[in-house]
């Protein structure tokens, strides 16, 4: 295995040992990012197999070289079609970090930060069609009101939507220091960056779609993960933290409990931690984006209808 420099995941040990590994198991990494997730599990894997995916192109330059070890460059919305065509029907375990890299945050060209100034790109994968720039541009007011009013939970959604709308007129928002001077009267100074924070969050979930990546995968979750098997999923903002809640809960994006005739639970899931698990202070101190993070991880019950 070829040893390579990477940034250790949040809540890495809690989310691995959820996946209750069994040497002889199939298991998916959904995020590979730094392979940080996929090393640790292949430490407990002796004869079974680990798939990892990842859309963003940038980390084949870190890859395992592992006979165990297969990797797609692709969204984790896919998994389903790639285990089918690789001849899997289920897998024993299945995780998934949601956050964003610090490759991510700490390039400035990426344009995901508001700390360096670049264009205002934030795909994570180069195949995606729109930037940042494009759905400032093009997006009307109603519209841009709902992304940071959905996405980013921000306040006053209405102000910042009208704003942009406003600025866009005379001249393209294109840059991350154009998107940040244009907002700024808008927020208190010594509240700036924190209220900041949140516009970009929203655009770049909405550039990569990853509300609506993250129902899909989830939809596929029961299906392919055998009685017994672990789902294991960190997120970083409460959009997305409801909805694996909600899945866990009821096997659907309401998180509603359906019952038979009989009035037994028809759920796929049951969660292995009845209380969201968070980092320690100590792990808070060390990584300060470590802070918002969320781990659940639930169980795949015998149930089968619907799933």
């Amino acid at each position: 295995m070829v040893a390579i420099d990477y940034h250790i995941p949040v809540l890495l040990p809690e989310s691995v040992s959820g996946l209750a590994i069994r040497p002889d198991g199939i298991y998916l990494d959904l995020t590979y990012g730094g392979g940080g997730h996929s090393r640790e599990i292949l430490k407990q894997i002796r004869n079974g197999k680990l798939i990892a995916f990842d859309q963003d192109p940038a980390v084949k330059e870190r890859l395992i070289s592992d006979k165990r070890f297969e990797f797609v460059q692709h969204n984790f919305r896919y998994f389903a079609n790639y285990l089918k065509y690789m001849g899997y029907e289920q897998v024993d375990g299945i995780l998934a970090d949601l956050g964003v890299s610090s490759e991510h945050l700490d390039n400035p060209e990426r344009g995901f930060s508001f700390r360096s100034d670049a264009d205002l790109d934030m795909r994570m994968s180069p195949g995606l069609k729109q930037t940042a720039a494009n759905i400032l541009q093009q997006s009307d007011e109603q519209e841009l009101k709902r992304i940071f009013r959905e996405y980013g939970e921000v306040d006053n959604p209405h102000r910042i939507a009208r704003k942009i709308v406003e600025t866009r007129e005379i001249k393209p928002i294109k840059s991350t220091f154009s998107l940040a001077e244009c907002l700024r009267p808008l927020f208190p100074a010594n509240r700036e960056n924190k209220m900041m924070a949140p516009v970009f969050q929203a655009l770049r979930i909405a550039v990569n779609h990853e509300i609506e990546s993250l129902h899909e995968m989830l939809e596929q979750t029961a299906s392919h993960l055998k009685p017994g098997g672990r789902l294991v999923v960190i997120s970083y903002h409460s959009i997305e933290d409801r909805l694996v809640k909600n899945y866990i809960k009821g096997g659907n994006p309401e998180g509603v409990i359906h019952t038979d005739l009989f009035g037994n639970t028809m759920t796929p899931f049951k969660p292995v931690n009845r209380k969201v698990i968070v980092p320690g202070p100590e792990e808070n101190e060390r990584n300060s984006r470590a802070r918002s993070a969320r781990l659940r991880i639930a169980e795949r019950t015998e149930y089968q209808a619907n799933v």
